[in-house]
């Protein structure tokens, strides 16, 4: 079910130090007995190592995989530009919901930013549980549609803002994530956040200083803190 994933990969046994005994996530309380067996027997656990792909765009899903610890970075990959991201997947989130319902390819493709454990869950067992347990689909329901009210977002940012507020954009969504986790920008390089807001790495540069000489950020190597939320607010509202 996995092999085609990275290498580097490393599947995770009852008898390992790293293992999980169950999946403690919300959404997996309102399961049955009967489907929490059907679960169990159809996952397989794994650690990803920081770097390693967990999924890649175009490839065949048969799988759904659930985030149990660390960070992941998902994106579009073009052949012709640069990538572009999109979101920073935490842990309690699905990735590749949308091969359960809809097509048998990812959509997106997932690199790990820190080491990674997950499960792998085989879609038809997922599909399975949607159709008999309302609360459960319910709650599958939801994230999905939040994720693509948050892709749509993303989509008219890159559509009708200018430079400046596409990386306001950015720099507030992954500040958003620091209380969680201090050392979000820490993960990043220029290259990553330029790809967060879809313009050039020469670019973000320039205005990262920018940003800094007008008293927005401070920059501290690779660490970014910022320091006025609401002119950069404003930014991000102006476009």
């Amino acid at each position: 079910m996995v092999a085609s994933l990275s290498s580097h990969m490393k599947t995770i046994l009852e008898t390992d130090r790293e293992f999980i005994c169950d999946v403690q996530a919300p959404c997996f309380q309102m399961l049955t007995p009967d489907e929490v067996e059907l679960v169990r027997s159809s996952k397989t656990q794994v650690l990803f190592r920081k770097g390693d792909g967990l999924t890649k765009q175009g490839a065949f899903a048969s799988y759904v995989l659930f985030i149990m610890n660390g960070l992941a970075k998902q994106y579009l990959e073009n052949e012709s530009t640069s990538n572009y991201s999109f979101r920073i997947i935490k842990p309690g989130e699905f990735i590749g919901l949308s091969a359960v319902f809809s097509k048998n390819t990812f959509n997106y493709s997932t690199v790990a930013l820190t080491d990674c454990q997950a499960f792998l869950v085989e879609k038809e067992a997922i599909l399975k549980v949607v159709q008999q347990n309302g609360p459960f689909a319910f709650q599958i329901i939801k994230r999905y549609c939040e994720q693509n009210a948050d892709l749509y977002n993303t989509i008219q940012s890159l559509h009708y803002k200018q430079m400046n507020g596409r990386l306001a954009d950015a720099l507030l969504y992954i500040d958003n994530l620091k209380s969680e986790n201090p050392g979000i920008f820490q993960l990043l390089s220029r290259k990553d956040l330029a790809e967060f807001a879809g313009i050039s790495t020469e670019s973000t540069v320039k205005l990262l200083k920018a940003f800094e000489r007008d008293g927005l950020i401070k920059l501290d190597e690779k660490n970014i803190l910022v320091v006025n939320h609401e002119t950069l607010l404003e930014i991000s509202k102006r476009g």
